[in-house]
């Protein structure tokens, strides 16, 4: 994702929300809300958004005349609730009296679904009198399409219609350039004792030890009056379908460590926040609150992590990703015949072509790592018929990547963006400034990127052993160029002085001696030689890269390295995974496990929320990881990245084919003297697994076994 578009937002425990903490949002579907810990939309980065379109821009709500004082907030931890505790300041006087600070109570709780958000604001007096309450809210919607709100500017817009009142009821609408007429609607319990286009005030009286509850609506058509009895029916199935979500594959448990089941807890509840039931499937979206929305290349990595427990996903992801393929030529969407998507937009600047991602191609990996990943889910899974289904879009990827993705024939994958308008970075470090020389400066076009050779490699492999299931006779072709993609990139990347591999090349294929974190994708692929591999791991784990919360994305001492900056130097959490991954890959266990505790501590830190990214500073004794500002908070890859790592330390690979589920010199992470994962299948087999620390090593009893599959500890 670009760093150009991330904004803040965060959404943790129900805990008070302070330094990261400075939003919080919710999702469902395609709509998120983000608001500050009182529950308020002003109208600058935040909001009620529904398809890439903000249809409600201000949501204010004042005690009296001042807002309350807030006692606590935050998101509930299965992530489908918000809620504000406060109390009210010293109320003006009302027939001679005024209220003193703090003897009312004041929850604002909310959540979204089917399209709407729902509010109740409960208030109790726990005073000694009466109270009479002046409650207000300030609203507006200005429909500004979400690239608007993130900065992007615009020359004109549409026209926003003077909203109409009726009742208890406010309905906006406005007409885009588009030429779709857009709506929202505001809808209150109560009849407000005043109600304007921007403004509805309430007078309640509170009698002492009594509760009074006023409920909310917003939704993009005509609101029913709300009330209790739909605020319980919605909420009701808003919890089911999240915990629906949850509950999907396997589960895993630590030891009655409740710290670290709550890490797992919040890493799954946060990947089923994220997850879009689709009409093609799950798809796990990018990230809350700016990207919210598939993306090719987080999508495929996100259920790449979960694969081993759960398959749902890739098939999902697979499946959406095959209907989004590209079939002709455009500069400025970065596309080509075969290619797969990178991003799509719902919003009026797309559909205009104010902005190129309506349906965006400008990623060099995401063809390359579809390929890889069907192959890793037949693998998985057993399951030829979707392979069958895809062929025909694995073979126009294939394709791409033979006759688009080689722009100049040399047998690499390359880049260079079609227009101004596009990315000019294109792998997953898509920041201007990531890919450059040993002494900073940028490389010329077309750039070939270290991870993507691998990531190539990897679909060309997958596509011979699934051409060869299929009785393919191009699958001996196929191998044969994923062996041509290894020497190349052993022959061209590998710098022998350094014992690493270039972070790429040049137009002029000269190599970008830049020392960075890609290589440990390229071991997460299988391509380097043991020998080399060694080396590279060597180096991932010194102090240089690692830092006590996880690897660096840049090596220390390196141009351009920055603790601070977005993909120089800083530490995210996926990228640390699958380097931890491609590590284990190679037989090294025991660092992975590390690796994985110094994650877990790092994520203690953020309330067990993993962000997007932190800076880069080395850890410090009794001192937390010092945030990155602008980090997306959740996000799918980094929510999925404890899961990919403790497979990495378990040692666990699944071979649907033969029924068989190996564990090769199984760790468990440090600290954790048991694991348990529940319900694991492969076909119509299932399985649980027990792992125990005994005499000093990881030993696991299969338990509850059905169906026919084998359970191997190799060492």
């Amino acid at each position: 994702m670009d760093d150009a578009y991330s904004t803040q937002m965060t959404a943790g425990e129900t805990v008070e929300a302070s330094g990261l903490e400075q939003l919080m949002a919710l999702k469902e579907g395609d709509v998120f809300l983000v608001a500050d810990g009182w529950g308020d939309m002003k109208g600058g980065a935040d909001g009620l958004f529904a398809h890439d379109t903000r249809v409600l821009s201000r949501w204010v709500m004042t005690v009296g005349l001042a807002r309350p004082s807030r006692l606590s907030s935050g998101v509930s931890q299965d992530n489908v609730f918000f809620s504000c505790h406060s109390t009210n300041r010293p109320l003006p006087p009302m027939g001679g009296r005024s209220a003193p600070a703090g003897v009312l109570h004041i929850e604002r709780r909310r959540f979204l679904w089917d399209e709407r958000m729902f509010e109740r604001i409960q208030m109790v007096n726990h005073g000694m009198e009466d109270v009479l309450l002046p409650l207000a809210f300030d609203f507006g919607v200005d429909f500004a399409d979400i690239f608007q709100v993130r900065g992007t500017p615009r020359a004109r817009r549409g026209t926003v219609h003077a909203p109409t009142m009726d009742g208890r009821r406010v309905t906006f609408r406005y007409t885009g350039l588009d030429k779709v007429e857009r709506h929202s609607c505001l809808s209150f319990s109560e009849p407000p004792a005043r109600l304007t286009g921007q403004r509805a005030e309430f007078m309640f009286s509170l009698p002492k030890g009594k509760t009074v509850d006023l409920y909310v609506e917003c939704g993009l058509d005509a609101c029913e009056a709300p009330d209790a009895q739909r605020w319980r029916l919605n909420a009701v199935h808003a919890r089911i379908a999240m915990r629906a979500k949850r509950r999907r594959g396997a589960s895993v448990r630590g030891p009655r460590s409740p710290r670290f089941n709550d890490w797992l807890d919040q890493s799954r509840a946060d990947m089923a926040l994220l997850t879009t039931d689709l009409p093609t499937g799950p798809y796990p979206y990018a990230g809350t609150p700016w990207f919210s929305t598939p993306f090719g290349r987080d999508g495929i990595i996100a259920a790449w992590q979960m694969l081993w427990l759960d398959p749902s996903l890739a098939k999902g992801v697979l499946t959406y990703l095959a209907s989004r393929q590209a079939t002709e030529t455009s500069l400025y969407q970065d596309s080509q015949p075969g290619k797969i998507m990178h991003e799509t937009r719902g919003g009026e600047m797309s559909a205009l072509h104010e902005v190129p991602f309506a349906l965006y191609y400008g990623g060099v990996d995401t063809t390359c790592l579809f390929v890889a990943l069907a192959g890793a889910y037949a693998n998985r899974t057993g399951d030829l018929n979707l392979i069958r289904k895809l062929w025909p879009n694995l073979i126009a990827a294939s394709e791409w990547m033979r006759d688009y993705g080689d722009s100049n024939g040399d047998g690499l994958i390359d880049y260079q963006r079609g227009a101004d308008t596009g990315l000019s970075n294109q792998g997953w470090k898509d920041s201007e400034d990531s890919i450059f020389h040993a002494d900073g400066h940028f490389p010329k076009g077309p750039i070939a990127l270290l991870e993507v050779q691998g990531y190539a490699f990897a679909a060309w492999k997958a596509l011979g052993d699934l051409g060869e299931r299929l009785g393919d006779d191009r699958a001996a072709d196929w191998r044969a160029r994923a062996e041509q993609v290894r020497q190349l990139v052993e022959d061209q990347f590998w710098m022998e002085d350094e014992g690493f591999y270039a972070i790429a090349l040049d137009g002029d294929g000269q190599q970008c001696r830049a020392i960075a974190s890609n290589a440990g994708h390229l071991l997460f692929t299988g391509l380097p030689s043991v020998e080399r591999a060694r080396r590279v791991t060597k180096r991932l784990l010194t102090a240089e890269f690692r830092t006590g919360w996880g690897i660096r994305t840049l090596e220390l001492g390196q141009a351009r390295f920055n603790p601070m900056s977005y993909h120089n130097g800083s530490v995210w959490p996926h990228d640390t995974a699958m380097a931890a991954a491609g590590m284990a890959g190679y037989g090294e266990r025991a660092a992975v496990a590390e690796i994985l505790a110094e994650i877990y501590a790092a994520a203690a830190h953020f309330h067990l929320r993993l962000p997007e990214l932190f800076c880069g500073f080395p850890r410090e004794p009794g001192e937390p990881p010092i945030a990155y500002p602008v980090a997306c908070l959740p996000q799918a890859w980094a929510a999925g990245s404890v899961f990919l790592m403790l497979q990495a330390s378990l040692g666990l690979s699944i071979d649907a084919w033969s029924g068989t589920i190996n564990m090769t010199d199984p760790v468990l992470p440090s600290g954790l003297e048991r694991l348990d994962i529940t319900g694991l299948e492969i076909g119509d087999a299932i399985v649980d697994l027990n792992f125990r620390h005994v005499d000093g090593r990881a030993v696991v009893v299969p338990r509850h076994k059905r169906g026919n599959l084998s359970v191997r500890t190799l060492r």
